[in-house]
This record gives C-alpha cells, sequence and structure tokens, in this order.
C-alpha cells in the first residue's frame, strides 16, 4: 500500500461535490473533517485558507493539493474531493480544478506530510491516472485506485 492509502479512508472521499469556490470547498472539508475526527470545522477551514494565501496549491492539469496543519489531530488525514464541475483555483497553468487531494496534518507533523504531498504530486502528475480518476462512478472503486496506484522509485 501507498502511503496515501495510509491516510484515507473511504469516507474521505467525495464525489462530484457541487461547490462553486475554493472556501466553499474548505468548508466542506471542515465540516467532514469535524464529523469523522472531532477536529472543529473553522481549525480545518483557517489551516487550509492560510496555506492558500501564501500561494495556490493548484498543481496544473485540473489537479490540487491543499494542505494544513490542524490543532488536535493525532495523525494525517486526506480528503480525497472530485467536483461536479471544474472551479478556478490560480492554478499555474490557469486551467480550473476538479480533483483535490487535501491534505490535513497535526501541529507537528513530521516529513511524513512531505513525502505524502510528493507521492500525491506524482500520482496527479499521470495523465492516464487523473483521466481513471475522473472515470470512476464509486466511492469504493476510486478509493481502490488511489490505494493501489504505485509510486515510482
Amino acid at each position: 500500500m501507498n502511503l496515501i492509502g495510509k491516510i484515507l479512508t473511504p469516507d474521505h472521499i467525495l464525489l462530484d461535490l457541487d461547490v462553486a469556490s475554493k472556501k466553499r470547498v474548505f468548508e466542506q472539508v471542515g465540516l467532514l473533517v469535524e464529523n469523522t475526527r472531532g477536529i472543529a470545522r473553522s481549525e480545518i477551514f483557517d489551516s487550509l485558507f492560510s496555506r492558500e494565501k501564501l500561494g495556490s496549491t493548484g498543481l496544473g492539469q485540473g489537479v490540487a493539493i491543499p494542505h494544513g496543519r490542524a490543532r488536535g489531530l493525532k495523525e494525517a488525514t486526506g480528503v480525497f474531493i472530485r467536483l461536479k464541475a471544474p472551479i478556478p483555483f490560480d492554478a499555474p497553468d490557469g486551467k480550473p480544478v476538479q480533483c483535490l487531494f487535501v491534505l490535513l496534518v497535526p501541529e507537528h507533523a513530521t516529513d511524513l506530510h512531505l513525502q505524502v504531498l510528493s507521492e500525491l504530486a506524482q500520482m496527479f502528475s499521470s495523465r492516464q491516472m487523473r483521466e481513471q480518476m475522473l472515470g470512476v462512478d464509486a466511492r469504493d472503486d476510486l478509493y481502490q485506485l488511489l490505494c493501489e496506484w504505485t509510486p515510482h522509485a
């Protein structure tokens, strides 16, 4: 199993989320993490939003990896989101974003989160993988796809 599979759970996959802005995405992630991990939604939202102010986490090619540190979080956790329609994200190529992987790490995180970010960047750089993420209909199938993806050594 890859690092992504170790921090992602099926209940942290949102398919065809209908939102129109980064702000709304971060609000939905905050709500989800509050309900599943017990961390205040405002903590999650503020963490993601303040990181985004430093520079867009949009990678280009329709993908983004918003990330942040959250007080009270015991271990890294991920949320995969496929949006119903792409939204502007200030990505370097100017293209709107449809697939996001939100990475949340504890306040005093180790370099594990850097390894996860590296793995996510590798995964999202694969055109075939991006197309598969957009084509999968069921949450469990998408979870399996993400967990079985193999990073290059």
